[in-house]
């Protein structure tokens, strides 16, 4: 049972980061296409923030209500699909229509799988969510390279957009089918019961706040990086077409792969460390990426590449790390991973809009000083706050067993 739905949680992760990576790498071409200013584009990310945060506020009670599984089935084609509406949009009106619609399959599929790689991680009793975000990570390179290739073959990025989202809903099918199975009636509303009162105790406000800006400032970081790495390159250091989405590659490569390898990295740290070092590495990352111009002309997108590396693997294992935490407070997790859930993509959604608007007064490299500030977050709410829920309860990273098959 535990290896079927680990097996399903890593193809719906991997989906879901596909989907994500091909709407950034793909991000040049659509702004060309409509002839977008950074505060248009800014804009439309905006309206993709506001309909995720709502969707994600419901779906949390969706999840506690009808399990994670059947939010799962309907949420991950629906998350795919909706990726036609921008694709599609002949017109910035419509781009802002339907970005809308577009943010609302982002929030829902966030909650649902994040629910339910807490619940497999909770079978296996050791670290795993870790590995399931670099899957995440692993879609969303893979998005790029094939972004880039497609681009270099002379199709235009519009293709890609719409060909994934017309294939990519039919296969969270297969995926989905491998979930763990729905708990019978009895057994789930007393682990719901005894569940509330373990959250009651272990998630008090003040501590899902330090956790939420903790999640904010991480995720604003990496959706800095998801949705201007490429733009950045493009415009700043004028890379060609087919060479910009790769700094989005080069960062989503550096995630997948320390997230690949987090959870016994995290069990040997410890959870407060990794968090530590987490925020630490992004904040170099980001003042290389800001540097960049300054170095020698041929060596400009490298040095922006080393950048954006060293960030993609400091912010690697914060969503792990924090989400974890989260599920080791116990209970029904639906509900206080949609909070938290929600304060950390409003940082990955809002972030970036809020990006644009400053980069439409002063400039990219000036609002790219705002995930670097942020990145610093990490480490000084991260820490605290996840020495304090540990030093309650053991986290799964820190007492590994076997898995429960």
């Amino acid at each position: 049972m535990g290896q079927r739905a680990r097996i399903g949680v890593f193809g719906l992760f991997f989906l879901s980061g596909f989907v994500m990576g091909v709407w950034a790498a793909g991000l040049p071409s659509l702004t060309e296409r409509l002839g977008l200013d950074p505060a248009m584009l800014g804009t439309a990310l905006l309206l993709i923030s506001t309909g995720a945060l709502v969707s994600m506020l419901v779906a949390g009670p969706l999840v506690d209500r009808f399990t994670s599984r059947r939010v799962c089935w309907v949420a991950g084609p629906f998350s795919a699909v909706v990726l036609l509406g921008p694709a599609l949009a002949g017109s910035y009106p419509w781009l802002l229509v339907l970005s809308v619609v577009f943010g609302l399959g982002l929030g829902v599929i966030e909650v649902a799988i994040n629910a339910h790689s807490v619940e497999v991680e909770r079978v296996y009793a050791r670290p795993i969510i870790s590995a399931f975000h670099g899957t995440w990570s692993l879609g969303g390179a893979v998005a790029g390279l094939l972004t880039a290739f497609v681009l270099q073959l002379g199709i235009e990025g519009q293709a890609l957009l719409v060909a994934a989202g017309i294939v990519v809903p039919f296969l969270y099918l297969p995926a989905a089918r491998l979930l763990l199975p729905e708990p019978p009636p009895a057994a789930a509303q007393g682990a719901a019961a005894e569940g509330g009162a373990k959250q009651a105790v272990g998630l008090r406000w003040g501590l899902i706040a330090l956790l939420g800006l903790a999640a904010f400032a991480g995720h604003l970081s990496e959706g800095a990086a998801i949705d201007w790495a490429a733009l950045h390159a493009r415009w700043i250091l004028g890379a060609d077409e087919a060479a910009a989405p790769l700094a989005y590659t080069v960062f989503a490569v550096a995630m997948t792969g320390v997230r690949l390898l987090g959870d016994p990295l995290r069990a040997r740290l410890g959870s407060v460390t990794t968090i530590r070092l987490a925020g630490l590495f992004a904040t170099l990352g980001y003042i290389l990426v800001l540097a960049s111009p300054q170095v020698p002309a041929g060596l400009q997108v490298a040095a922006a590449w080393l950048g954006w590396a060293l960030a993609g693997v400091g912010l690697a294992t914060v969503v792990p790390v924090i989400f974890s935490a989260v599920g080791a407070a116990g209970g029904p997790v639906g509900k206080a991973l949609s909070l938290v859930t929600a304060f950390g993509y409003s940082g990955l959604l809002v972030g970036p809009a809020v990006l644009g608007f400053v980069a439409k007064e002063t400039s990219l490299p000036v609002a790219l000083v705002i995930p670097a500030v942020m990145a610093a977050v990490v480490t000084l709410s991260g820490s605290p706050s996840i020495r304090a829920l540990t030093s309650r309860s053991k986290a799964p990273a820190e007492t590994p067993v076997p898995a429960r098959d």
